[in-house]
């Protein structure tokens, strides 16, 4: 026994070196990978460039017309951009959990804390915009909003990837794309509705998360290069486990861990904001983005887990075909009016 758990240790061990052998090959080109998929801070927009400014006479007028189109906003959708807002704001979460990646060295300032950073610093403008808007609109309870966010951020969450990178890219990959689908979605419903200013909010976001998205895939397309099995595993672990959304763990006052997820997750379904067929388009997405079909180099397990995540779409769409989804609408804590 103590001789089998001394060979998995080192076999672990094995594939840490190997994976940080990996991150530190793709280190060295961090600097080009932050210009071409980030933008520098002066040509990005603030929230500030969104909102009324409070220093003009017009202020008051600006927030009244606000207040007039969000009252026309549908429950269930206002309810989704209410979530969003706090997955947005729970980022200390996601910014510490993707500094503690191997191979990530903030103490050394190395090119992906620098990535990490600079990633950080463009998502921080999403939750403070929104926070912003919904503050203006009248219709949430803000301390509701706020406590929700609050527990998440405590709460943390579990995505199954330890501090692996080739499991958190694919994570990172599938989530971002998942977050420009909602943002952009939310966006075309409310212009539907007239409200061209918080459509332009959402599209805005959606662009950066679609940047965001860009570049997550192309940080696993590298490794597909260089490690294509080990990379293999990992999008088959992944796909095992589910993407589970950074929200899963959602709450609020007087709740539990994660049970506000899934009426979150329903109100989305009812408005088409994120749906079962949208998690495995992402998934389908994927698999020919990194060229999953005609992947070569691969070890005997590396092509059963190929088979695996290759079959997995038909899969889930069958059971898809059977899902249903609550017409009742739960009553947010979050909703004042």
């Amino acid at each position: 026994m103590t001789y089998l758990y001394h060979m998995l240790e080192n076999q672990l061990e094995k594939l840490t070196n190997i994976r940080r052998e990996v991150m530190q090959s793709m280190e060295h080109s961090m600097d080009q990978i932050v210009a071409k998929y980030l933008k520098p801070i002066e040509e990005m927009w603030q929230p500030a460039d969104l909102l009324p400014d409070s220093t003009t006479p017009e202020f008051i007028d600006a927030i009244k017309e606000i207040q007039e189109l969000a009252r026309e906003l549908d429950y269930d959708l206002l309810t989704v951009l209410i979530g969003d807002t706090v997955t947005e704001e729970a980022l200390p979460t996601y910014e510490a959990w993707l500094m503690n990646i191997e191979g990530v060295n903030q103490l050394d300032n190395n090119g992906w804390s620098r990535w990490v950073r600079a990633w950080t610093a463009e998502e921080n403008r999403h939750g403070d915009l929104l926070n912003k808007y919904l503050y203006l609109s009248g219709r949430v309870n803000m301390r509701e909003m706020e406590r929700s966010t609050h527990y998440l951020i405590n709460d943390g969450f579990d995505i199954q990837t330890a501090g692996d990178p080739y499991k958190s890219f694919v994570y990172t990959s599938f989530q971002e794309l998942a977050t420009n689908i909602s943002h952009r979605r939310v966006a075309t419903l409310c212009k539907k509705a007239g409200n061209n200013l918080l459509a332009k909010i959402c599209g805005l976001i959606a662009s950066d998360e679609a940047r965001h998205a860009t570049a997550y895939s192309h940080f696993v397309k590298r490794i597909f290069e260089v490690d294509p099995s080990e990379m293999m595993h990992a999008f088959e672990h992944m796909m095992k486990k589910k993407i589970v959304m950074p929200a899963h763990f959602l709450r609020e006052t007087g709740g539990q861990i994660g049970d506000l997820f899934t009426h979150f997750s329903d109100a989305a379904q009812r408005t088409m904001v994120y749906t079962t067929q949208d998690y495995i388009d992402i998934l389908k997405s994927l698999t020919k983005e990194w060229d999953i079909e005609k992947m070569t180099g691969l070890n005997d397990s590396a092509e059963r887990a190929r088979d695996y995540v290759m079959a997995l779409p038909a899969r889930l769409e069958r059971i898809a075909d059977r899902m249903v989804v609550p017409e009742k609408q739960y009553q947010f804590k979050w909703l004042a009016v």
